[in-house]
């Protein structure tokens, strides 16, 4: 049987569909690393809070080119998005940094600190980087906010609880554009390791905005959707994306034990994205190779000295660098 059909046969057993895409992040394994492993990898799915990683990626460039300073001081007002992490659970106003809300925006999922810096770094912006990239499966239509004003018109409610209720409830079926990668902002699974590989590569950003990008990415306080398929040794680094029954993961996964000095190149991305409709039990990428190097820039005192790891793939446990991306509903 091919990893494709393993990957498969995982989601028909978890009756979800789903899809996903694997490939090589870097090139200094001892064995060769141009193999991807694929299932619907170019289908457009819905994005969801993965789209945050665009904007993360917007940010460190503003940071490099000066038009933000990291440090600033932002007051966010009470009148802010909704949601039950970070900052979007907070009654009073918050002042934080750009980088704490940023941090915060990847770290927690804060759909109100994502919206702020969305807004600061330009959403003309982030919506012109899939293109910039070369990312063709990939639209951004707006943040958070525009996601919740959709379902709220499309579900009929006043409020954003009340139109996840309305999502949850089996007997009221919904058409919304929140769940549609047609209207709604879409990736596909290749669009994400592809992403996911300039980033770590050092390809979008500064030595030091990269190791930052890094580090926000590794703190991910929900990693368990990726975390579940690797021994403990392995380093899991990624972003969700959840709304209604979508279940996205993208990510880079690290296996230690390499003695070879950090290159310029990193861990390999796993990454998940979600599928269309449907209820999504459990999903997830086939356990896979991954190598990668995280060497920390001066630039970036919290950033942990790291070494470059050897990533084993599970299917046949070749040691490869590799990025891969999944789906399931």
């Amino acid at each position: 049987m091919t990893p494709a059909a393993e990957v498969r046969a995982v989601f028909r057993d978890a009756g979800v569909r789903g899809w996903l895409h694997a490939r090589p992040v870097t090139g200094d394994g001892t064995r060769p690393t141009a193999r991807e492993v694929g299932v619907g990898a170019h289908v457009p799915v819905v994005m969801a809070s993965v789209y945050k990683v665009f904007v993360l990626v917007a940010y460190c460039r503003a940071v490099d080119a000066g038009t933000i300073d990291p440090r600033e001081p932002v007051v966010v007002p009470v009148r802010r998005t909704p949601g039950i992490t970070g900052i979007s659970a907070l009654a009073d106003p918050v002042t934080m940094s750009w980088r704490d809300l940023v941090t915060s925006m990847v770290t927690a999922s804060d759909n109100a600190a994502a919206d702020v810096v969305h807004t600061r770094v330009g959403r003309d912006r982030v919506a012109a980087l899939p293109a910039e990239l070369g990312l063709g499966g990939t639209r951004i239509r707006g943040g958070t906010d525009d996601v919740f004003a959709d379902l709220l018109a499309d579900t009929g409610t006043d409020d954003v609880a009340a139109a996840f209720g309305v999502l949850a409830d089996n007997d009221v079926p919904v058409e919304t554009r929140a769940l549609s990668p047609v209207y709604g902002s879409s990736t596909t699974a290749a669009d994400t390791t592809a992403l996911l590989g300039l980033l770590w590569r050092g390809e979008l950003a500064s030595d030091g905005s990269t190791a930052f990008a890094r580090r926000v990415l590794g703190a991910q306080i929900w990693p368990h959707r990726l975390r579940a398929g690797f021994p403990a040794a392995a380093r899991v680094a990624g972003k969700t994306g959840t709304v209604g029954a979508v279940r996205n993961e993208v990510g880079v996964v690290t296996y230690p034990g390499s003695t070879r000095s950090p290159s310029p190149s990193t861990p390999t991305p796993r990454a998940a994205t979600p599928p269309s409709r449907g209820r999504t039990r459990r999903s997830g990428p086939p356990r896979g190779s991954r190598c990668t190097r995280c060497a920390p820039p001066p630039s970036d005192p919290g950033q942990p000295t790291g070494s470059h790891s050897r990533a084993a793939a599970t299917s046949a446990a070749t040691p490869t660098d590799s990025v891969g991306s999944t789906t399931g509903a």
